[in-house]
């Protein structure tokens, strides 16, 4: 099918790479985005966060005049909904971004239009949206198409995975599944699984949940083993020698807008039901704590055997290896936790970032070599070139090293 353009509401992580993506294979996209500055920056051909591959094809597009960035939407015949779902201070989704992205492309709908979200959402959202649209536009009851796609990439890979990963395409109706999957198909290389809306949505709930317990099952091997002085990046490797065992490697917490976000839109609407789910999601908060009070515990230790405060670098900032996205991210709140008891002896690190707005960086070969306390956070590639040093109280919370027990 020709398409004469595509509206993305949402120019974030997925939205832009995804936009990107679709004006690469020779059609018309719109960008739409409230702030300003996003939409200055990619009118230039520029990207407001790093992913490889992504401000090449973004300049191209803007370039060759197949992605224009504004505002506000305007006629289209594909709307996408991809903007942010956090979550309130109680743990409930907020989904007032998707309602307000879906009353903003209502006027511009017209018959056989799709409208497609892509924002993770609790279990029913889609059906919501739907009910809003037809009594915002009642003139297109059953003439549009609605359905859901949640995306499921990684951080550092967004380009490949987007093409190339399975996706599930859930529409509120056959016609809207097919229509969406003759969407999908344009830029989409991998299999793509058609089910309901609301299936597709607790789909994108589940795999993250999913990762999210399997995470949370090696954050607590490592507080036992702290306890029991075993070194659980060993005993790991050694316990999945077995055929069917995979655990996964512990860490400081989980991060990131998916997997730190997601259990919450089930816990929310079934609190009951969702006991192993919302106790993982304790654990792994736990598990950031527990770091941040090891790091504080060695810095008083130091002090009390040297007489004098300890150099501290704590090294790494992003919620996972090699990439500079700080959402959710457990280092951040570490190191935050940590400057609360102490500033002027502190050295952050995270060479993915040039700078931020709150802590001071320092290089990360400089802050290694005047620590006297290092605390592995996060296990980036530039961090696993250094050497082990025996004159240095080293917390390897990230399995940087894996030579000693955190």
């Amino acid at each position: 099918m020709n398409y004469n353009q595509i509206c993305f509401m949402g120019l974030g992580y997925i939205g832009l790479p995804t936009a990107a993506i679709v004006a690469s294979k020779g059609i018309k996209v719109l960008g739409v985005d409230i702030n300003e500055k996003v939409v200055s920056t990619i009118n230039k051909g520029n990207i407001h966060f790093e992913e490889p591959g992504l401000a090449k094809l973004v300049n191209s597009s803007v370039l060759q005049k197949r992605l224009r960035v504004t505002n506000k939407p305007e006629p289209s015949d594909v709307y996408l909904i991809v903007v942010p779902t956090p979550f309130k201070d109680n743990h409930e989704p907020d989904i007032s971004f998707v309602k307000a992205a879906t009353k903003a492309v209502a006027p511009y709908l017209k018959a056989g239009d799709l409208f497609i979200i892509e924002s993770t959402s609790p279990v029913g959202t889609t059906d919501r949206m739907t009910s809003l649209l037809y009594l915002e536009r009642p003139d297109l009851k059953e003439k549009i198409y609605i359905a859901y796609c949640p995306e499921r990439v990684l951080p550092g890979n967004i380009l490949y995975e987007l093409e190339y990963n399975d996706r599930v395409i859930g529409g509120i109706d056959e016609k809207s599944s097919q229509k969406a999957r003759e969407f999908y198909s344009t830029f989409v290389s991998g299999e793509l699984h058609i089910t309901n809306a609301r299936t597709a949505e607790m789909c994108k709930l589940t795999e993250n949940s999913s990762r999210d317990v399997q995470i949370a099952f090696a954050n607590e091997l490592s507080l036992i083993c702290d306890k029991a002085k075993i070194n659980v990046w060993e005993l790991i490797e050694l316990a999945n020698k077995h055929p069917r065992v995979n655990i996964l490697q512990p860490g400081c917490g989980v991060g990131g807008h998916c997997i730190a976000v997601d259990p919450y839109f089930l816990t929310a609407d079934f609190p009951m039901e969702s006991q192993i789910i919302s106790k993982a999601r304790e654990l792994n908060n736990y598990k950031s704590f527990w770091c941040a009070e090891k790091i504080r515990n060695a810095m008083l230790d130091f002090q009390v055997k040297h007489g004098k405060k300890p150099k501290v670098a704590i090294m790494g900032l992003a919620f996972k290896p090699n990439i500079d996205d700080l959402r959710e991210s457990p280092a951040k709140y570490i190191a935050q936790k940590v400057m609360q008891s102490e500033q002027n002896t502190l050295m952050i690190i995270e060479p993915n970032l040039k700078e931020h707005s709150v802590f001071r960086l320092t290089e990360y070969r400089n802050a290694y070599e005047k620590a006297d306390i290092v605390a592995f956070l996060v296990a980036h590639d530039e961090f696993k070139s250094l050497e082990f040093r025996q004159d240095k109280t080293i917390l390897d919370f990230a399995g940087v090293f894996k030579q000693n027990i955190i």
